[in-house]
This record gives structure tokens, C-alpha cells and sequence, in this order.
């Protein structure tokens, strides 16, 4: 088998080889469901028995402690399964939409897009603490350094934009995970998220200094790119420089299509308000959302967007306090998400946009001190919409209780060999050599995807 770089050089083409590579290696198996991803991730742990996984009997139970068969083989680094008393959820498990599906009150907004969400109630990891779990969602292992799902996706498709990067990532602050969780690892370093930050400007230095000329510019950088190859020609297995030169092409490109596609003064009032981005709880993560939109209606392939990543103003303070945290980060993200599901829709853009939406893990069933719940990686939630998805519908179930997954478990793997059958790729055909053999994002697993189902 040839790798990538062999057969870029053989094309001769550039980008469009870039694309070809991917398509080669990842032999799509039907037509696309999706052309774009926007992932939100929750950054922190959500919990699930007070979100999407409504539990009746943990809150019948109430106080009480677990029975003893149910809490076997349980770990936690805080709290004691076999001690800890049971937490009911505090909010209602109103039913939402024609189809009546159950999610917490929490989510009022999201509520009138019920039909719309597929939400997958037994998710499963093997990860307690928040870095690890994060890069198994990510990238497939609870260990850094494996590309992300996102540069697995941009290195099997490209992107439809050369003036934009092909895999946008959006956070509040610093992540557990640190940049591993949207990096290239041993792909090439030009698959890598581009970060846009949070405030009124996602990019800076769009704008030519004072004083330099279309023509200066071109000049300067037309010498730097000269410079930069001659240096690139004895050292093409660096990767690394490799995309440090496509980042100033890029950049250079981006002089002329960035500016517009960040500038939000463009959107109607109307738009602004749905996103709630004139009101304070709202207007950091509906700008993100919004820009999300923006981003795919421009041909972005993927779309990450990292929500809860400020330290003590995150999903993770239901350690101590479950109901403030919650209650402030649903109130954050409900009305910005439910806006970029109806925006997509108005577009014509939601059949080829495919939403996801999850977190590293859910939160313990128990109570962890007086008002918290600990990490709980054995059964918990997420959903997705968009890209053909028969919403109004769940897969899976943990028990009784919400604390393990036992109905028709899925592991990270299922869901991301299933994310990437919905971008018409086979996951076990997309790989890259290295270290001796063929790696890909699901590694060995994955055999558990859910598409047919989602379509169904």
C-alpha cells in the first residue's frame, strides 16, 4: 500500500490530491447522509438521570442506598457504591414534540426540535477522569497523541472551501484535554483543528497592517513561500512544516473570505435574537452556534465546538453543586442549540448537516456529598440530528437506576464508526500506516454502529 504522501506526490495535484488520498483510502461505501459536521461537546460531564435518561425509580428511591447486586464491580475515586445514597433528579421528565420523547425540562428550547433528536441513552466508557475520557471520545484512546475524529474526517474528505480551514474549533477556555482532543496526532499536522477564538473577533490579523500594498504582500509572502520550500525540500517527512507552510497559504487566503464569514453584523435582528446573542446568558455560545451555521453554509467540513471549557464555570461544578451548575449551563446552551437546529433547517442546510451533540461522560446516579454527583463513564446520553436522522426516538437503556448501560450498549468507537458511515465512509477503511500497521479512529472496534437505525 502506498501512503498518502507517495500518492499526493504522484497526482501532482495539490489539494485536490489531498481530497483524492482521503477518498482512496476511505473507498465510501454509499452516498453521504452528511457533507458537515457540527459537534457539540459538553465539556466536563453531563449528568444523564437529570438530562436525557429520565429514571422514575431513582427518584421513587430517593435517600436510599444502592442494592448491593447493582452496585458490583462500581468504582469512583469520590464515593463509595456501596454507601453513597441515591440522588433522584430534581427537574421533570417532561414528553416533547408529536413523538412524546422524554428529556428534562431543563431544555425547554430543544424541546420544540424533539422529532428532530435521536438520543442514545446507553453509551458506555472505560475512562473516570476527564483528559482521558476526553481523548477516548475524540480520538478513540484514553492516551494522547491519536488524530481526532475531526482530522480523520477532513484527512478522508477535504474540505469544499479552500479559503477556510477544513476543521473549525471553538471553545470557551482551557480545555482538561489541552489541544490533544482536536489534534492530527500521526497524520499530517495540516489536519489539525483551527482554533477561532470566543469574543467579537474568532480570527486575528484578518486585516493587511497600514501602509502594505495588495502587491507589497503578495511580494513578501510570495518570497517566504520560496524560502520555506527550499527548506521543505531535504526534511518532506516533516510533517509538522508541512503544515506550518499550507498555514500561511491558507492564511493568506483567508484575507479574503474570513472577514465576512466572522462578521455577524451581516445577520438580521431576527437571527440575533433567535440565537440569543443580545442577551448575557446566551450571547458567548450563540455567537459560537451561529458562527457553527456560518462555517458549514461556507463549505467547513467540521465544526467542534467545545462548550463548558472556563475552569469553574463548567458542567464538571455538579461535583458540588448540581443543580447551580446545571441550571446555568443548560441556560447557556439550550437556546443557542435549539437556533442552530431551526436556522440549519430554514437554510435548506440540516439534511446535509449532521449535529451531534455529547460529553466525556455522565454523572453518578449517587450523591456525591450534599448536592453533587461524581463522574460516571457506565452508561450515559447523547444525541444527534440532522443528515437524514429519523428523529423522536431512543436507542438503548441503562438500568433502572442509570447506572450502567444495558440495553443495546455503545461504546465511543460505535459512535464514531457510525458518525463516519453517515459521512459515507467505511471506518475500517480509513487508516493511516504507522508504527507498522494500519491505524484508524475506531482501532479495533466499532463493530456495534448504529446508522441503520438512525436512518431507519
Amino acid at each position: 500500500m502506498i501512503n498518502r504522501r507517495e500518492l499526493i506526490q504522484r497526482t501532482g495535484k495539490g489539494f485536490a490530491g489531498l481530497a483524492l488520498a482521503g477518498m482512496s483510502q476511505a473507498q465510501t461505501h454509499a452516498m453521504a447522509r452528511a457533507k458537515n459536521i457540527i459537534y457539540i461537546f459538553n465539556h466536563g460531564g453531563v449528568s444523564h438521570v437529570d438530562t436525557f435518561d429520565p429514571k422514575p425509580t431513582l427518584t421513587k428511591l430517593n435517600g436510599s442506598t444502592i442494592p448491593p447486586s447493582f452496585a458490583a464491580g462500581l468504582v469512583t475515586a469520590r464515593i463509595d457504591f456501596r454507601k453513597a445514597l441515591m440522588r433522584g433528579s430534581p427537574w421533570e421528565f417532561p414528553r416533547y414534540g408529536q413523538s412524546g420523547l422524554q428529556f428534562s425540562s431543563l431544555f425547554p428550547h430543544l424541546g420544540k426540535h424533539a422529532d428532530k433528536m435521536a438520543v442514545v441513552r446507553s453509551c458506555y466508557g472505560d475512562a473516570f477522569d476527564h483528559a482521558p475520557a476526553m481523548f477516548l471520545s475524540c480520538t478513540g484512546s484514553q492516551f494522547p497523541g491519536r488524530p481526532s475524529i475531526g482530522s480523520w474526517t477532513v484527512y478522508g474528505l477535504g474540505s469544499e472551501n479552500k479559503n477556510l480551514p477544513s476543521y473549525v474549533v471553538m471553545s470557551d477556555g482551557a480545555m482538561k484535554s489541552g489541544a490533544g482532543a482536536y489534534g492530527a496526532g500521526y497524520l499530517p499536522a495540516t489536519h489539525q483543528g483551527t482554533m477561532f477564538r470566543a469574543g467579537q473577533s474568532p480570527v486575528l490579523n484578518l486585516a493587511t497592517p497600514a501602509g502594505i500594498t495588495p502587491d507589497a504582500q503578495k511580494e513578501t509572502l510570495g518570497l517566504v513561500n520560496d524560502l520555506n520550500r527550499r527548506h521543505y525540500a531535504s526534511r518532506e517527512d516533516d510533517s509538522t512544516l508541512d503544515a506550518r507552510i499550507k498555514a500561511y497559504e491558507l492564511a493568506f487566503r483567508m484575507q479574503s473570505e474570513a472577514p465576512g464569514a466572522v462578521d455577524l453584523t451581516s445577520e438580521t435582528p431576527a437571527t440575533r435574537k433567535l440565537y440569543g446573542l443580545d442577551e448575557p446568558f446566551t450571547a458567548d455560545f450563540g455567537r459560537k452556534c451561529l458562527l457553527a451555521r456560518r462555517m458549514v453554509e461556507r463549505g467547513v467540513r467540521f465544526v467542534q465546538l467545545f462548550f463548558g471549557t472556563n475552569l469553574g464555570d463548567d458542567w464538571d461544578d455538579a461535583h458540588n453543586d448540581l443543580l447551580g451548575s446545571h441550571e446555568k449551563m443548560a441556560k447557556k446552551s439550550d437556546q443557542p442549540i435549539a437556533a442552530l437546529l431551526s436556522d440549519l433547517e430554514a437554510r435548506g442546510l440540516l439534511d446535509s448537516t449532521l449535529v451531534v451533540w455529547n460529553s466525556e461522560f455522565g454523572r453518578t446516579p449517587l450523591a456525591e456529598g450534599k448536592n453533587g454527583r461524581d463522574h460516571h463513564p457506565y452508561g450515559y446520553s447523547m444525541w444527534m440530528a440532522g443528515a437524514g436522522i429519523h428523529g423522536g426516538r431512543v436507542l438503548g437503556a441503562t438500568d433502572e437506576f442509570g447506572l450502567r448501560a444495558v440495553e443495546q450498549p455503545k461504546s465511543i468507537h460505535d459512535v464514531n464508526a457510525t458518525i463516519l458511515r453517515l459521512m459515507g465512509v467505511d471506518h475500517t477503511k480509513l487508516t493511516w500506516r504507522y508504527q507498522g500497521r494500519d491505524q484508524r479512529l475506531t482501532d479495533v472496534h466499532g463493530e456495534n454502529e448504529f446508522t441503520q437505525w438512525l436512518l431507519g
